[in-house]
């Protein structure tokens, strides 16, 4: 599954997961929402899909290709170009203390620890670690405190030499210690830290973290030891893959795996590569996952692709062809029809062998630990008023955005009603009602007290009277312009007259009658503004570059046979709303140049009826001092992010009815989250954050109030909306020493509520996780909140007796 969206680098190096963007990114609806259910419980929790099986069930041997979306920058997972690959890869090489279970808690791991816990709290909190004696590292050497020391040392921000990512929690720490034995490490911290768990994990030996050049250069591509069920074999760049082998030295259970293969394949190729067998486990985007399931229901045995649906494309070269049938010549339509059979027996053979080579896998569902938000932008502009960010919000039907997304795959549809919490973990309360349910109604009240009204629109309050001479020379002006237009359109009727009587003339003598008719149907309509009933496609930039602002320059095909055949060629290439632009080039569409459930840009053909109009819209844009309200929306324009954009434009559709306009923007997926939402260029825009079980620590950069640099500029931390107040820092802040859990948790409830009511984050639904295995693999698929157990990862073992582990691959 794409995941362009999702933000990487944060402040405790946050799990990267979608930006996407990605792909799937959406809303709930704040309609939805529970009002009464405090906790998790109350909240449908989707669990993990991933065949679990006992070990004895597992066979012994084999090899697993797990597809990544590239190659790591480094396995240095506190840096800041660390990724979801980095993640995946140390997570078997490397101690994870506290892994997350099922529902999103740490817990401990007996493989590293006997056990850890608070042993004092005054005058100085500590920490006692008591290590499972039998744990080492690759090279023979124990686990103890002196990996402990030289982590904290290059994380805790004291020396700049070391190049990391973050130190939250690792600055709080006074003292590392050993304890009563070498098995012991007792940490003291100068300031209490609730979030004591999230530390030393990955926990990385003393040889990566001992110098500012093995820990800053050292890791990138490789590691002098580690400690997990598999080690390092090798990293191979020109094929892309990063290799592990069964550790011999591991203490626990046994890798059943004899080498498991991190694969970088794109998203939109990881179809193909399932089918070729190159790859066994895959996060896969809902077109993908619907490929996977018909061709486990048996769809399409026969070798005919399906009437809808994946492998029912029809071409635009196949669309010409049909035209061509019905109009070329006799010779020419046989050519064209024997093509058509010969295009489409082939076409029916390649479905047939990719649904056959298909079936061998399985699709896993269950929701990332992610979520996705709609960011208002609150440093400048119209959503610098809070009264305009809750407009927005209270005008968006969350529940039908959160339905469109997730009720095609089966999953449970409810809108999120936390920013720090997904449904399941314990800290989950629903503080929506902070903002308010959606109420367009009120959402036009908040428009109104802001100023924003359609008077607004086409009036500026710039103190000059009515009546005045100004206004009466404008006027005065616009009479004479209206005179002149009428002079001009008589000239032209005159002139359209005389062709039309010589063009009938030489008809009547047989000469030039095609291209008399032709001609009159361009000078028709070239002699006059197209109207809203023509039934237009426009496509790209309203703007060519190089011309004048303003200068509206479109690709206008006549209505409404073009049109009708444009929009049906462009869909069926699934291309529609995308045309004439390149992958770097951002197309702009407004909300207005879309018609209810049709594509951006796409017009009905003439005589359709306009749509309903609903009751409380405000019929018409709103604007002030002369100024529209119009905000950009700022959308991934790659493969994977159809659902995004589909999300997207739901939005638009819904800020319309309250007369907001907006402008999608489209942009490629590399600058979409670093040239636009991190550095500030957007109105709107939507992307998703990894879930934590430390939102004290990890969320707090993401909503903390900006403050102003000595340069002037605005330091933002991860809060990309720049909507913060001081008594949400301040909440956080008490949160993070409050080592009580229970209040520490209503600390983060109160903040909840605090960001909901500053509406500048809209969470909207947890992600889909969607993931292709082989049929035959257990203990691997969606793993949801829980880390992966990778020594239990393998091959069903055959039901005969003594028949060979699964070793294809």
């Amino acid at each position: 599954m794409s995941h362009v969206g999702v933000p990487r680098g944060t402040s405790r190096k946050r799990r990267s997961l979608a930006l996407l963007t990605t792909g799937v990114l959406a809303l709930p609806a704040l309609a939805g929402c529970s009002s009464g259910k405090d906790e998790a419980t109350s909240a449908t929790v989707v669990p993990q899909d991933v065949a679990p099986a006992a070990r004895a069930q597992v066979a012994e041997g084999g090899t697993v290709n797990w597809a990544i979306d590239a190659m790591p920058a480094t396995l240095n997972a506190f840096q800041a170009d660390a990724d979801s690959a980095t993640t995946r890869i140390t997570g078997a090489l490397l101690p994870t203390l506290f892994p997350l279970d099922a529902k999103g808690r740490p817990q401990l791991n007996p493989d590293y620890l006997e056990s850890a816990k608070v042993v004092d709290t005054e005058p100085r909190q500590v920490v006692l670690y008591r290590l499972n004696q039998q744990a080492v590292w690759s090279d023979g050497r124990e686990i103890g405190a002196p990996d402990f020391v030289a982590q904290w040392r290059a994380l805790s921000g004291k020396d700049s030499a070391f190049w990391t990512a973050r130190n939250a929690g690792y600055e709080r720490i006074e003292k590392i210690e050993r304890g009563a034995d070498d098995l012991e490490v007792k940490v003291t911290f100068a300031k209490p830290y609730a979030d004591w768990r999230s530390l030393f994990s990955p926990l990385y030996p003393k040889q990566v973290t001992g110098s500012p050049d093995s820990f800053n250069d050292g890791a990138r591509s490789t590691l002098k030891a580690t400690a997990g069920p598999f080690r390092l074999r090798e990293v191979d760049k020109e094929t892309g893959s990063v290799t592990l082998a069964r550790n011999p030295r591991w203490w626990g259970s046994p890798a059943k795996l004899d080498s498991l293969v991190f694969k970088a394949v794109k998203p939109q190729d990881r179809t193909e590569a399932l089918a070729e067998g190159k790859i066994d486990v895959a996060d896969i985007d809902a077109a993908s996952a619907h490929r996977i399931v018909q061709a486990a229901r048996g769809a399409g045995a026969n070798g005919a692709p399906p009437a809808h649906g994946p492998g029912s494309e029809i071409t635009p070269a196949q669309a010409l062809r049909s035209w061509a049938l019905a109009h070329g010549s006799d010779e020419e339509v046989a050519e064209e029809a024997q093509a058509a059979r010969d295009e489409k027996a082939g076409a029916a053979k390649a479905y047939a062998a990719e649904q056959s080579d298909l079936s061998a896998y399985v699709v896993r569902k269950s929701l990332e630990p992610a979520y996705t938000q709609l960011a208002l932008n609150g440093e400048t502009g119209p959503l610098a008023d809070d009264r305009v960010r809750r407009a927005v919000a209270r005008a968006l039907d969350r529940q039908e955005l959160v339905d469109a997304v997730l009720k095609p795959l089966g999953l449970p549809a409810e809108p999120l009603g936390s920013h720090l919490a997904l449904a399941g973990q314990p800290a989950y309360k629903d503080g929506s009602e902070a903002l308010g349910s959606q109420d367009t109604k009120e959402a036009q009240a908040l428009l109104a007290d802001a100023g924003w009204t359609r008077e607004g629109a086409t009036k500026k309050t710039d103190g000059t009277k009515a009546g005045s001479e100004g206004e009466k020379q404008k006027d005065a002006g616009k009479t004479q312009e209206k005179a002149a237009q009428k002079k001009e359109a008589a000239e032209e009727n005159e002139a359209k007259e005389t062709a039309e009587a010589e063009e009938a003339a030489e008809e009547e003598k047989g000469e030039k009658a095609d291209s008399a008719k032709d001609d009159g149907k361009t000078d028709g309509a070239a002699r006059r503004e197209p109207s809203d009933d023509d039934g237009l496609y426009i496509v790209g930039d309203d703007n060519k570059p190089g011309e004048a602002e303003g200068a509206a320059t479109h690709v206008i095909a006549p209505a409404p046979a073009a049109a009708a055949q444009s929009a049906a060629l462009l869909r069926q290439a699934g291309r529609l709303g995308e045309t004439g632009t390149s992958e770097d080039a951002p197309v702009r569409i407004t909300a207005q140049d879309r018609q209810p459930g049709g594509a951006a840009g796409a017009y009905a053909p003439a005589g359709t009826a306009a749509p309903a109009q609903a009751p409380d819209s405000a019929r018409g844009p709103l604007g002030k001092d002369g100024k529209p309200l119009s905000l950009r929306f700022v959308l991934p324009s790659g493969p994977g992010s159809e659902s995004l954009r589909s999300v997207g434009d739901r939005i638009a559709a819904m800020l319309d009815t309250i007369g907001i306009r907006t402008e999608i923007t489209k942009v490629s997926d590399d600058s979409y989250f670093q040239d636009h939402v991190a550095s500030g260029d957007y109105d709107l825009a939507l992307y998703s954050w990894p879930a934590t079980a430390y939102p004290a620590t990890d969320d707090r950069p993401i909503f903390a109030k900006p403050v102003p640099a000595t340069d002037g500029s605005l330091l933002v931390e991860q809060n990309y909306t720049r909507v913060g107040t001081d008594h949400i820092d301040q909440l956080f802040d008490e949160a993070v020493s409050e080592l009580d859990e229970g209040a520490a948790g209503d600390l983060m409830k109160q903040a909840d509520a605090r960001i909901w009511a500053a509406a500048g984050s809209i969470p909207l639904y947890q992600r889909p996780q969607l993931v292709a295995t082989d049929k035959k693999l257990l203990n691997v698929g969606a793993f949801g909140f829980g880390a992966p157990h990778y020594q239990d990862i393998g091959f069903k073992k055959p039901q005969s007796a003594g028949a060979p582990a699964n070793t294809k691959k």
